[in-house]
């Protein structure tokens, strides 16, 4: 029996080892991780797609947190581009959720796909270098509230986190080092993950405890992956994110097939 979208029965053992997998991804790829937990939620899990989606906000905010504090100790975070790229994404992610009520998904996300194959054909270009500076001037600042909006508007339109978008990008087109990038997606995934938390907290579309499992286990593991970053070259990071981002590619595809059934 389900209630309001959330299981009779929680698999805890289940969200346990979902937020081991989401914490480490999160360190390691500089993401907030709902790329991952929202699928296997709902599809391994049995929640809704609706708690799913509110539960994940929730849940990313604390490995993203102990993400940013790793990233930091280093030197790889930087505030004022976080800052930036999450005044675009606050004001893109609802112009994203109008225009899912206007433009086909399908063609969306064959459209995501294609520049998500675009963004991993880059990755194979340019290698970052980990002691790169990015100087922002007002062009630049501009840019990155771009970014931020367009990463905010696929946020709304497919429910994805804001650092597969973000991360490659500001490595490709902002030259910035791959570990300053994945320190400060991390960062403005707290802020977007916090401002759409308290709303959906509000709507009652989260399940409290689960996020909590997930947040807390993911947030222990989130240093283990952000050590596996620091150990990897520049070259191979960023064959790694693109094979990750090869899994999101994927996902897309069988969101893509399953819509065509319905």
């Amino acid at each position: 029996m389900e209630t309001l979208g959330i299981p009779e029965k929680r698999n805890w053992y289940g969200l346990l080892l979902l937020g081991l997998a989401v914490g480490v991804s999160s360190g390691l790829f500089g993401i907030g991780g709902g790329i991952i937990i929202l699928p296997a939620m709902v599809y391994l899990l049995g929640y809704s797609t609706r708690i799913a989606a509110g539960t994940s906000l929730f849940a990313v905010v604390l490995p993203s947190l102990t993400g940013v504090l790793s990233y930091a100790i280093e030197g790889n975070v930087n505030l004022l581009m976080a800052v930036l790229l999450a005044a675009g994404s606050i004001v893109g992610a609802p112009i994203g959720s109008w225009l899912l009520t206007v433009l086909s998904q399908r063609v969306v996300r064959w459209g995501f796909i294609v520049f998500m194959l675009l963004v991993i054909a880059s990755l194979f270009i340019v290698v970052p270098a980990r002691d790169a500076v990015v100087e922002i001037d007002w062009s630049l600042g501009a840019g990155l509230v771009v970014l931020g909006l367009f990463t905010g508007v696929m946020s709304g339109l497919l429910g994805i986190g804001g650092g597969v978008v973000v991360v490659p990008l500001l490595v490709v087109l902002f030259g910035a080092s791959d570990l300053m990038a994945k320190g400060t997606s991390l960062l403005m995934v707290i802020a977007t993950g916090t401002s759409g938390t308290i709303a959906n907290l509000r709507r009652k579309n989260v399940d409290p405890p689960s996020a909590l499992v997930i947040g807390v286990v993911a947030a222990l593991a989130t240093p283990l992956g952000v050590w596996a970053a620091y150990t990897l070259e520049p070259a191979v990071a960023n064959i790694v994110f693109a094979a990750f981002l090869g899994l999101v590619i994927i996902r897309m595809l069988v969101d893509v097939v399953s819509s065509r059934k319905k």
